[in-house]
Parts: structure tokens; C-alpha cells; sequence
């Protein structure tokens, strides 16, 4: 099978994380991006290597995924390490494993801590499980590769704990811009759903209380459906299967046709076939959908169980956004939930990487009256943000002439040469997230930078990484930006250093006054 560009660089850089001494690192695709494909291919090399490979997953589904696609994609067949099969004494060299099954005592026991040479855990996300640590632990000297579709940050900061890097993270805009996933669009329904008496239960609310709350407005949502959704193949995630089936028999009531499935459903297989071949236009489930099921002619998704877990709503939402034969695009409703201090995960959270400008995109989606394409809305919160920076930029600029500072201040440094990666960072990994060195401080003081205003470590790297590539290129010292911008000039970030230089000896020799005939609002570089 023929890899896509980005499945082969994903590929190559897991490689390059283990030959660099890295164990444990992590893959990012977003759903529908052929993970599975992608540590197939990995597991075939390692077996060409001699390895034998554990692949390990929490559920059945994702195991018999596995197992089909690793045989599909490489040739190889796979040992079941589950319930009452073992891969012992197999002669494949690949084992397809459940954790819940393989964490006990008793069978961890009969292997030896170098049975596998690596681990692939599928769905990552899960591996900060007692179950999982118990497995890595065990086998502790084998290279792990974890591979999830969620693109959370804030996740990654916990799947720390376990990963030492993140090898590989291809992200939703870029699949969508190159072709490979759906245009998504984004509508919020003026529909208030009040959840300030709901309670959270392990960081997220509780399912029973969102249920209750819920139910009061199922007519209305029902309605809004009608209005923007009828001719759309749509999935409905609710918080509890007692609200999927009422929801279910009111849209029946209202003229759709719609099903529902649970985890007890005796004839789920039926229904899933019916709703992919057209029979049902609505398919309700209580979160039994999240993973590992696939229907691409899904064109609508509803998020009627919110949550705070990015990593979940991203799972939610990524039931739709596959391609399919005459699918132009996934529609999003978005409905407004009124909380009173919980920070819900709304269509922002699948593309923004700062919650600065996701903040902005949620309040822009609420005031439009039509679905928005999420990169365009996307593209027009980083302006305004970056519009709100430049003014809240002029403010502290003030304040600094007045104070007469020395040393350019980060965030006007950033805005100088138009740095979004800079100024949108936000650290992933252990070292990153630790305050910043002495040795970063006074290195970033003696190139021109007011240290003071940057609290990690990561941050600060970046920053004298960039610094010396700068200088590498010929441009602009911060001290020549801090100057030149203090008169006025604008975005001396861009400019090369010999100009600036030319220029600041020209204002030095007029006696430190700009010369009459240059206006520095609009003075561009020749």
C-alpha cells in the first residue's frame, strides 16, 4: 500500500525518535487520517527488524481493527493475547492484545520483560490507565509508540507523564487544506441550554445531571433540526441512553427517521448497517460511538453531551469528518450552554491551539446567522486577536517609553517580526513547562530581550533559538527593534540588520531626531 506524504513522514519520525534514544514517544492524526495504516507500517518494519511487537487497545473493535488492517496493509497475520487466547508459543511475531486481559498478574507473569521488543498502544489517550502503566512497566525496556487523534495540548501535558516526545502531529487544517478530510462548518443555534446546576465528576460533568438538565429542551433542539439539518446524514451524542431513546422517538414524532444504539443494543450491528445504507437519516447514542466505528456519508454532528475534555469532543466530532462520494462538507450545530464557571469545548477547540483565539472564534460563530467554515473563522479570530495584541501592544509600548526600558519586551519582539508560532506557544513536554534557566535568562538580557515576562523554559528556548537564526540571516537586533519602534517605525522585525543599521546612524548624525523627509509610519525598507 502506498502511504500519503504525511503518513510517511509520520513513519520515518517515530523511527527517528527511537534512534535518537527517545523510548516512548506519541502520534497525532486526527480521525479518519489512517492511523491504523500508519503503525501497521511501523509494526512491519520492526518485524523486519526481528522485533516482535505488541500492539494493545482497550476495546475488542479496535483489536479486530488492528489485526484486519495489519494483515490488509502488510501481510501479517497476528497472535491474540485475550480472555482465554495467548500468544505464546505462536510463531507470529505480532500480538494484538487487550489491556485489560494482558495487565493481570498472573498472565504478565508467564512473559519475560523482553518478550516485546515494542509497544504500540492505540487510542493513547487511555495510557495514563493503571492498567497500561502496569503493562509498560513490565515490558520496561521496550520502545513504546502511542498514536491518538487527539490534537489537545492540554492532554498532552498529562500523556507526559508517559511519552518522552511527540514524534509526529498532523493537524486537523493541514488534512483539511491538502485534501484528505471535510471541510467542516460550524453553526451556533441561539439556543440556551442552562447547565449552571450540573456537577463535575472526574473533570467532567456528570452524565446524570447533564441528562436531566438536557431534557427540558429536546423539543426545541428537535425543531432547530428541522431547520438545519433534514437533508443531512446526522449522529447525535446524548448524555445518557434513557435521553437517546426519548430524543430518538421525538424526532420519529417530528418526522425523521431516526434510530438509536447502546451499549445493550441486541441488534446494533442491524442498525449501523441500516443508518450507513440510508434506511435511518439519524442515528442517537449515549457516547457509544466515540471510537472505533465509521460511517463517512455522516455529514452533521450534534454534541448534545458537553464536555470539557477536548480529546472526547474531538472523538464526537470526528465521526464526521471523512470523505465520501458527493459530500461537500461536515456541518457542526453548536448549541450555547450556559455554565457558570466551566470552560465547555466548542468548534473553536478543534482548530485553534490558543484559547485566546479560540475564545475569539466561539464569539464570532455565536454573532454569525449561517455556518462558517472553521479555518475561515479560525483565520479571522487570529486577525482580530492579533488587531486587540497591536492595541494592547501600543498601550505597554507607552509604558515603556515612559519607563525608558533597555530591553525589548517579549511580546513586542513577537509582534515585530510577525512570529504567531511565538506568541500562540504554549509548552507540551516536562523540560518545556519548567520556569526558565538562569542561564536562558541572562543569555536572553544580553541579547536585548526583558526576560521577566517569560515563564517556561520552553518559551524561552524558542526565543534564543530564533534569536540566533535571526542573526544567522542578517536581520534585525532586538535592541535595533526597540529603538527604530520607539520612533515610530513599524515592524522593524522584518527588516535586515544593515538597513536598520544605516537608518539609526542617519538618525544618530541628525542628532537623534528622524530626519524631515522620512515618515516612519510609512517608511518601508528600499
Amino acid at each position: 500500500m502506498e502511504l500519503r506524504p504525511y503518513q510517511n513522514e509520520a513513519k520515518t519520525a517515530v523511527f527517528d525518535e527511537w534512534d535518537k534514544g527517545i523510548q516512548k514517544t506519541l502520534l497525532v492524526l486526527p480521525t479518519g487520517c489512517g492511523k491504523t495504516i500508519v503503525f501497521a507500517k511501523v509494526t512491519e518494519e520492526l518485524v523486519k527488524n526481528g522485533e516482535r511487537v505488541l500492539i494493545l487497545a482497550h476495546r475488542g473493535e479496535l483489536l479486530t481493527q488492528a489485526s484486519d488492517k495489519i494483515e490488509k496493509v502488510t501481510g501479517l497475520k497476528t497472535a491474540v493475547e485475550k480472555a482465554e487466547e495467548t500468544c505464546l508459543g505462536s510463531w507470529y511475531r505480532v500480538t494484538v492484545g487487550s489491556v485489560q486481559s494482558i495487565m493481570r498478574e498472573n498472565r504478565l507473569s508467564k512473559f519475560s520483560s523482553d518478550y516485546f521488543g515494542a509497544i504500540i498502544i492505540d487510542e493513547a489517550h487511555h495510557a495514563l490507565t493503571e492498567g497500561y502503566l502496569r503493562v509498560l512497566e513490565h515490558f520496561s525496556n521496550a520502545k513504546v509508540l502511542g498514536v491518538t487523534a487527539t490534537p489537545d495540548r492540554g492532554d498532552m501535558r498529562n500523556l507526559g507523564q508517559v511519552f518522552n516526545s511527540l514524534a509526529y502531529e498532523y493537524t486537523l487544517p493541514r488534512a483539511i487544506k491538502e485534501g484528505f478530510l471535510s471541510p467542516i462548518k460550524a453553526l451556533t443555534i441561539p439556543l440556551k441550554l442552562d447547565l449552571s446546576g450540573v456537577s463535575t465528576q472526574a473533570g467532567d460533568f456528570k452524565a446524570s445531571e447533564v441528562g436531566t438538565a438536557l431534557d427540558p429542551y429536546l423539543h426545541q433542539i428537535a425543531d432547530e433540526m428541522i431547520k438545519n439539518c433534514s437533508d443531512r446524514k446526522t449522529v447525535v451524542f446524548l448524555p445518557l441512553v434513557k435521553t437517546s431513546q426519548k430524543f430518538r422517538d421525538i424526532l420519529n414524532e417530528k418526522g425523521f427517521r431516526a434510530a438509536e444504539v447502546n451499549g445493550n443494543s441486541s441488534d446494533r450491528a442491524e442498525i449501523l448497517k441500516d443508518f450507513d445504507e440510508g434506511k435511518y437519516n439519524v442515528l442517537c447514542n449515549s457516547m457509544l460511538l466515540t471510537e472505533g466505528w465509521d460511517c463517512p456519508s455522516v455529514d452533521c454532528v450534534i454534541v448534545l453531551r458537553p464536555t470539557k475534555v477536548r480529546g472526547l469532543y474531538c472523538q464526537m466530532v470526528g465521526r464526521g469528518t471523512r470523505l465520501y462520494p458527493g459530500k461537500k462538507d461536515l456541518l457542526l450545530l453548536d448549541f450555547l450552554w450556559h455554565t457558570e464557571k466551566h470552560e465547555l469545548c466548542r468548534p473553536a477547540h478543534l482548530i485553534c491551539q490558543s484559547d485566546e483565539v479560540a475564545r475569539k472564534m466561539t464569539k464570532n460563530l455565536e454573532s454569525a446567522a449561517c455556518p462558517m467554515d472553521i479555518e475561515e473563522a479560525e483565520s479571522k479570530a487570529q486577525s482580530d486577536v492579533v488587531a486587540e495584541r497591536e492595541e494592547s501592544l501600543a498601550k505597554q509600548l507607552a509604558e515603556m517609553r515612559k519607563r525608558k526600558k533597555k530591553l525589548v519586551d517579549p511580546l513586542q519582539f513577537e509582534m515585530s517580526i510577525q512570529a504567531e508560532d511565538l506568541s500562540s506557544y504554549v509548552p507540551s513536554f516536562g523540560w518545556e513547562m519548567a520556569p526558565p534557566t538562569a542561564k536562558q535568562k541572562n543569555t536572553l538580557e544580553k541579547l536585548g530581550i526583558l526576560p521577566d515576562e517569560i515563564d517556561n523554559a520552553g518559551k524561552a528556548q524558542m526565543l534564543l533559538d530564533r534569536l540566533s537564526k535571526r542573526r544567522d540571516n542578517g536581520l534585525t537586533t532586538p535592541k535595533q527593534i526597540r529603538f527604530l519602534e520607539s520612533r515610530g517605525f513599524q515592524h522593524v522585525g522584518t527588516w535586515q540588520f544593515e538597513h536598520a543599521k544605516k537608518l539609526i546612524d542617519r538618525i544618530a548624525a541628525n542628532g537623534w531626531i528622524v530626519p524631515r523627509n522620512i515618515t516612519p509610519a510609512e517608511y518601508i525598507p528600499a
